[in-house]
């Protein structure tokens, strides 16, 4: 018999027998369902770490010095002082309450990679002036100033006047909360009172060209900072680097227990699913031992009889997985629209499953499949189903 044949029979018996053919393919169908689904949105999140998070919150090839005196690095491509605070900022009768407020040096919008829809970004004329002029969030300037155009207007922070000057890109949100509620002044704006004591900042951050330069940036400001400190060489640090890297890294641990859990879950579905097929199959044999008979008796060899029930076995549990694979790409997209989760379809994960569908399909039909290969024509021809 012809493969595509085989395969054509196969799906008549699925669609003739829908209750059986139904309960036979359900495990691996479930399965299937949950390895794309869970792939999905773990690919998602791993993109959405490394380029929302990491770029985003921390930026690209950028670390933080935390909690230090006055301190000059060098050769570093850029470097950004800054402080930030919570606040309410007013326009006429609007306010916005619970505000990041940032008091930074002008290459904050570089390293941040912010990029200004409206307007622009102070300059270092504007720092060390200590102009108080102002760059908003696209969601702030939009709730201070609806359906006016902001540049140039007055904002009251600390009932400071400042002016601003320019409205930063839409940023989206990070797990539900809003990137575009902030607001950014020069480092030596009157606002630096209400920000930080006297020459003390929150941070500095500092971008490189490459990873490579950003750890020899780093290793720059361990070894200065531990020496202003006189920190001997077996105390520890009492300051902080933070990098990108090691949210990525925890994120990278979680990642990898749900990628080593998920072989587990998997295989727990498809042998359930093969268990199932095998007896579904065992019963096909022994309705069908009279078919089989005639086929033997009309000249057909063990080894069509094999592939025949080997393929309808197969195309069994090719059907459950390509339902399961449909499902799980709904239940992701539905998890990536209803949640501040995303995901990320793997085209890899649907190949798995198709194919570890089919594979099921096979082993569990390949003991059916020889047990009808293996039955006498004449015996099989006096059996009455």
């Amino acid at each position: 018999m012809a493969f595509f044949e085989a395969v054509r029979l196969a799906v008549q018996t699925i669609r003739a027998q829908k209750l059986k053919s139904a309960f036979s393919i359900i495990g691996v169908f479930i399965g299937v369902m949950f390895l794309i689904a869970v792939v999905s949105v773990v690919q998602g999140m791993n993109r959405y770490m490394t380029n929302k998070f990491a770029g985003t919150i921390l930026g690209v090839n950028t670390f933080r010095l935390r909690q230090f005196p006055d301190v000059q690095l060098g050769n570093i491509t850029d470097s950004a002082w800054e402080s930030s605070t919570r606040a309410a900022l007013t326009a006429g009768r609007k306010q916005a309450k619970d505000v990041q407020v940032t008091a930074a040096t002008e290459p904050y919008f570089d390293i941040r990679s912010l990029r200004l829809e409206q307007g622009r970004a102070f300059t270092a004329q504007e720092v060390e002036a200590g102009v108080p002029v102002l760059v908003l969030g696209h969601e702030l300037a939009n709730k201070l100033f609806e359906g006016q155009d902001p540049i140039g207007r007055e904002v009251k922070i600390f009932q400071l006047p400042y002016r601003v000057i320019g409205v930063v890109e839409k940023q989206g949100n990070l797990f539900g909360l809003s990137l575009d509620k902030f607001a950014v002044a020069p480092a030596n704006a009157p606002l630096k009172r209400y920000v930080n004591p006297p020459r003390v900042v929150d941070a500095l951050a500092v971008k490189a060209n490459s990873q490579p330069e950003m750890r020899e940036a780093m290793a720059q400001a361990e070894a200065m900072m531990r020496s202003r400190r006189h920190l001997r060489p077996r105390q520890p640090d009492d300051f902080a680097l933070e990098t990108a890297d090691e949210v990525l890294a925890f994120w990278g641990k979680i990642s990898r227990v749900l990628f080593v859990a998920l072989p587990g879950l998997v295989a727990i579905s498809l042998v359930v699913g093969g268990i199932v097929i095998m007896n579904i199959m065992l019963m096909a044999v022994a309705e069908r031992t009279r078919e089989i008979g005639i086929r033997k008796s009309l000249g057909a060899r063990r080894r069509d009889i094999l592939r025949q029930f080997l393929i309808e076995a197969a195309t069994l549990a090719t059907v459950g997985a390509a339902g399961g694979v449909a499902l799980g790409l709904a239940l992701a997209g539905a998890v990536a629209a209803t949640t501040p989760v995303p995901a990320a379809v793997a085209p890899w994960s649907i190949a798995v499953g198709v194919v570890l569908g089919a594979g099921v399909g096979i082993i569990a039909g390949v003991y059916p499949a020889s047990r009808a290969a293996r039955l006498d024509p004449i015996a099989a021809l006096r059996h009455e189903t």
